[in-house]
């Protein structure tokens, strides 16, 4: 299928970057009927839109002409909620209106307002930026608008998530009532909704074919991982799934900072991304990116909204998404433009359940399996060293002298030896991770199904061969509370509740059972999480019964004493008095009844008790 008809600069100017076929989205936006009208288009991230509106709102700009008139106030207003996208809209723009004499110029946060105040003096046809840059110029009397024809709001859903809605309403109330307005949004939630009834006339509602399904270029892969692996699972997806360059996901800044760190030390080409960072530092990491200098990006979502990277093949989500709209413009990184891209999702097991109910509202089925495992990746090194461009590169004479020279001197399986060694060092070593959910715990479709916990009847049912016994260096005096306990034992031995049995709180330790079935991996996990101030051993040979209830001593604590009630004496009335001159015990009358002491010493008082049936 060829572009729709087109004027001649905007044809020349597609052919030149070879854009044949076009996309759903920049079908429908051609269309007869939605010639300069108003429209809210729903289309994912990576759909060629930027292109879309473009076409869609030259009709209005140019009218019948083919070229802009000199630079004057502006035509058009792109509003794009990130600095990144809205560079990223003015580079595409500028090539798809080469050939119109438009000029375009950006507004963005992070850059020089002054400047950008004198070549909106100097006029131009299209400004793209963003709400709060936009506003501000607004305010300030440097941006004119009362000629502007086209208003297009790029990724409104996102400005509303980022908070532009007060920026948004500032711009569309000081724009002419009789600008075309466009709408472009990977969702469509209701604020959207209501955003659109309230400034845009009698639009058309465009669905752009595939919005309603997730990426049919991207596939989904969910991956169980333990609770504390997950930057071990990091590094061996990034290692068995091969790609250019790729993006992990993380929700908080200090989770970018320290994840960015433990890739730099494993040697990967790294560099990060989020809110704390200068816009010069900003573009330094994304022209690495873009060069080859750098293959992995560990951002946050805002960070990393707008930002299109060639080549970018793999998305890692390392912390689970919020909802299923950030998991989209999360996945959306990849997979654009007809690329083919993989969306990896870590799902630690306490997250299992969110996970499934996210990727549910967000109509993926993805392919749930364990994280990469150390053995399958250098079985794949193996595979990739023979197509390593070292062996497959034409070789020069230069190169074939000195391998004759080194042939020479040495046998052929210690020259090949050396080669293994020389293609290894340039490889990030992989991680020895533990699968969750290896084992009867999935579902008829792949999904990870969480064991129901055995009841308390089941696990006293089983035998004393059934279980193994392990302790813990802390008791009741370090508040050990099964609460925190049971937690900490399934992180540290990557266990999972039913693999549990008895626990047993003592002063100083605690013991409790573990399957056996689980046993040994539990206690060679302990070896590997040695982290925590917390020991865990095995003991040998059978817990001994506990002692029945009644031959328990009891005791209790007051202050810094420790007592058993069997060695409390009852208190001695007929004792000395505590102070000279105070009145014996002995010295009170007779009562029958009970005696009530104050707290702090004192009289008795006296209530009146059953009478003495003897006297």
């Amino acid at each position: 299928m060829t572009f729709p008809l087109t004027p001649p600069p905007f044809a020349r100017a597609l052919t030149e970057r070879k854009y044949e076929d076009p996309t759903a989205v920049q079908i429908a936006v051609l269309e007869a009927r939605a010639t300069g009208r108003d429209m809210v288009v729903s289309a994912q991230t990576g759909s060629g839109k930027t292109v879309a509106y473009g076409l869609a709102i030259a009709s209005t700009l140019l009218g019948e002409a083919l070229r802009f008139e000199n630079e004057a106030d502006p035509l058009a207003l792109i509003v794009a909620p990130t600095r990144e996208l809205a560079l990223q809209v003015e580079r595409e723009l500028s090539w798809l209106y080469a050939y119109t004499g438009a000029r375009i110029i950006s507004c963005v946060g992070g850059m020089d307002p002054n400047r950008e105040r004198r070549r909106l003096h100097d006029g131009a046809h299209i400004i793209v930026g963003t709400p709060g840059r936009l506003r501000d110029h607004l305010e300030r009397g440097a941006l004119k608008i009362n000629d502007l024809k086209a208003l297009v709001l790029d990724e409104a859903d996102e400005m509303l998530d980022l908070g532009f809605r007060e920026d948004l309403e500032f711009i569309l109330d000081a724009t002419p009532k009789s600008r075309q307005t466009l709408m472009f949004s990977a969702t469509m939630p209701k604020p959207i909704a209501l955003l659109a009834k309230r400034y845009q006339r009698d639009a058309l509602r465009i669905e752009a074919k595939g919005s309603e399904r997730a990426h049919a270029d991207i596939e989904y892969r969910a991956m169980r991982v333990a609770p504390n692996e997950v930057e071990h699972a990091v590094v061996n997806v990034l290692r068995f799934i091969e790609s250019q360059s790729a993006i992990v996901f993380c929700n908080t800044r200090e989770h970018v900072r320290h994840l960015h760190a433990t890739l730099s030390e494993r040697g990967f080409a790294a560099v990060n991304l989020s809110g704390e960072l200068s816009q010069a530092e900003r573009n330094h990491a994304l022209q690495a990116l873009r060069d080859g200098r750098a293959r992995v990006c560990v951002a946050t979502d805002v960070a990393a909204r707008g930002i299109d990277l060639p080549n970018l093949n793999l998305v890692i989500h390392a912390d689970l998404p919020n909802d299923a709209e950030t998991l989209q413009h999360r996945s959306g990184r990849t997979g654009r433009a007809g690329r083919k891209g993989v969306s990896v999702l870590l799902v630690p097991l306490s997250r299992r359940r969110k996970a499934e109910q996210m990727l549910a509202t967000a109509r993926v089925t993805p392919i749930w399996s364990g994280p990469p495992q150390a053995e399958d990746i250098r079985k794949l090194d193996q595979q990739r060293m023979l197509q390593d461009p070292i062996l497959t590169a034409v070789n020069s004479e230069e190169d074939l002298e000195m391998a004759r020279i080194v042939l020479a001197n040495r046998q052929p399986e210690e020259i090949a030896a050396a080669l293994v060694r020389i293609y290894r060092s340039r490889l990030p070593a992989a991680e020895d991770v533990f699968d969750p959910g290896a084992g009867d715990n999935r579902g008829s479709r792949g999904e990870f199904r969480e064991a129901k916990p055995l009841r308390r009847k089941e696990h006293s049912d089983m035998g004393p061969r059934d279980f193994t016994w392990f302790r813990l260096d802390i008791g009741r005096k370090n508040n050990a509370d099964p609460k925190w306990l049971l937690p900490m034992i399934c992180r540290r031995g990557h266990v999972t509740k039913p693999d549990i049995g008895a626990i047993r709180i003592n002063e100083n330790e605690t013991r409790f059972e573990i399957a056996n079935h689980m046993a040994e991996k539990f206690a060679a996990a302990m070896v590997i999480a040695d982290k925590d101030d917390v020991t865990i051993s095995r003991l040998e040979g059978a817990m001994p019964a506990q002692a029945p209830r009644s031959e328990r001593k009891r005791s209790f604590e007051r202050g810094d004493r420790k007592e058993n009630y069997e060695d409390k004496k009852p208190h001695d009335f007929d004792a000395k008095p505590r102070y000279e001159g105070k009145k014996s015990f002995t010295d009170k009358p007779k009562f029958k009844g009970k005696a009530k002491f104050k707290p702090k010493g004192g009289d008795f008082k006296f209530h009146k008790g059953p009478k003495d049936k003897t006297s």
